[in-house]
C-alpha cells in the first residue's frame, strides 16, 4: 500500500471516530439504549434529562463522583422549580 492511500485511509478512520464522538459517544451508550432515547421517550425535559445523563454516564468517563454530584444538582433544581 502506498503512503498516500495509507494516509487517506487513516484520515477516513479518524473522521468516522470523530463523527461517533458527536453522534453516538461511547459514554452515552448503554447495553440496549442510548441515553438520549431514554430521555426523549420519557419526555423528561432539561433538568431531569441532564440528571439521567449524568447518572448513566457516571461510570464511563472516570469522574463518577463529579457526575453524580451534577445529577444531584439538576434534581435539586427540578425540585426547586416545583416550589415556584
Amino acid at each position: 500500500m502506498n503512503y498516500q492511500k495509507q494516509k487517506e485511509e487513516q484520515k477516513d478512520m479518524e473522521a468516522q471516530e470523530n463523527k461517533e464522538m458527536v453522534n453516538h459517544p461511547d459514554h452515552y451508550q448503554g447495553n440496549k439504549f442510548e441515553v438520549i432515547d431514554v430521555i426523549e421517550d420519557y419526555n423528561l425535559g432539561f433538568s431531569l434529562g441532564n440528571a439521567i445523563k449524568y447518572i448513566l454516564r457516571a461510570d464511563k468517563k472516570g469522574a463518577r463522583k463529579q457526575d453524580l454530584k451534577k445529577a444531584i444538582w439538576y434534581i435539586q433544581r427540578e425540585i426547586d422549580r416545583e416550589d415556584l
